[in-house]
């Protein structure tokens, strides 16, 4: 049987390995930071009417423009509560098969061969695998002490690498690590390209605090990613999107397929965000559990990261396989994401939540 390495692969693909997160029928999946709150079912009815209406028009090609769509997020970008300061237009907003499509979209237009990405990990691990994917060259910077990013440092990784992108997640993945405007704002202005700050879990925030939206106004190369596969609980739906300067857009489009968001995946989007209110919430409730886990873990005497996610990051794990593999076998899953004696885990409902605590503090006794 033919192997990959018998196919005539592009060298610098060779030896790498595909994004993949542990996928197993379990009982309780706290792994992958998903809202483990199904969507209320009133606006699954909205939900599936909209995708219904929409199949009588499926033999014809959708709005490549997206056009409602557009609206509609820029609608909610402009009404949410650390939003921009001022309002999001249409024409600022872009979309896409979840927020990975949207990132290859930015290294795309604005990447490539001959040219280098700034990150600093640890750090969504898709960030380099696409870099890696369109062939931009991925370099690294350095963090501060507890995984904190401060201006200083993030900018004197700017001046010794000068990239042509930046990414900066905010709060950072995989650590939950909250990150300051004025880092952001201080990169921006550090670089001459096109800073992207990934914002998948803005929604997990602080009420009331204000996020990199508010810095767009008079920051053309500024872009902010969103998605709604967290707070929206709509992973499976695959819509992110971002919000820019309108010249950003024009340069997107140069690399889109053709009709890249179908019909279905529209009209989906559009009647959950008609609902906005209803599908965000179960943030409170996840926000109260995230926040559970810090003090419960810490009582347990392990060392959490302090989160503004929907997950925790907890460090003082002797055997993070060992550990793994005895929630695994009762039926739990969550993740190891390769930090030495750390673990990372989903904020869940209440009652799983209560298990994953209760499970890991039978197995310390």
């Amino acid at each position: 049987m033919t192997s990959l390495a018998d196919l005539p692969i592009r060298d610098d693909l060779r030896g790498q390995t595909p994004y993949g997160a542990p996928q197993k029928a379990v009982r309780i999946a706290l792994n992958v930071n998903e809202n483990t709150h199904p969507v209320p079912v009133e606006i699954i009815a909205h939900v599936a009417a909209a995708v219904e209406r929409e199949l009588h028009a499926v033999n014809r090609y959708p709005d490549r423009e997206f056009t409602l769509l557009r609206e509609h997020l820029a609608a909610y970008l402009s009404s949410s509560g650390g939003g921009a300061a001022a309002p999001v237009l249409p024409e600022q907003v872009w979309a896409a098969n979840g927020s990975n499509e949207v990132i290859q979209h930015i290294l795309q237009a604005f990447g490539g061969p001959g040219r280098r990405v700034l990150g600093f990990p640890p750090t969504y691990s898709m960030h380099s695998i696409i870099a890696a994917s369109t062939g931009t060259e991925w370099v690294a910077g350095d963090r501060d002490a507890g995984f904190a990013l401060s201006p200083e440092t993030a900018v004197a990784a700017v001046r010794r690498t000068d990239p042509d992108i930046v990414f900066l997640c905010a709060p950072n993945n995989p650590t939950g690590t909250p990150l300051g405007l004025d880092t952001i704002a201080a990169v921006y202005e550090a670089s001459r390209g096109i800073v992207m700050v990934d914002e998948a879990y803005a929604e997990f925030m602080p009420e009331g605090q204000p996020d990199a939206l508010s810095l767009l106004p008079g920051r053309e190369r500024l872009v902010v990613s969103r998605t709604m596969s967290k707070a929206f609980a709509f992973a499976g739906a695959r819509l992110g999107y971002l919000a820019a300067d309108p010249a950003v857009i024009d340069a997107l489009r140069l690399v889109r397929l053709p009709y890249h968001l179908s019909g279905l995946t529209q009209a989906a989007a559009v009647a959950a965000l008609e609902h906005a209110p209803t599908m965000l919430r179960t943030v409170g409730a996840i926000r109260e559990q995230r926040d559970r886990l810090l003090v419960e873990l810490t009582r347990l005497g392990y060392d959490p990261h302090d989160s503004w996610a929907n997950f925790v990051l907890f460090g003082g794990v002797a055997d993070p396989h060992a550990t793994f593999e005895h929630l695994l076998a009762h039926d739990i899953l969550i993740r190891d994401v390769g930090l030495p004696n750390h673990l990372r885990v989903t904020a869940g409902t209440p009652a799983e939540t209560t298990e994953f605590l209760d499970v890991l503090a039978r197995m310390n006794q």
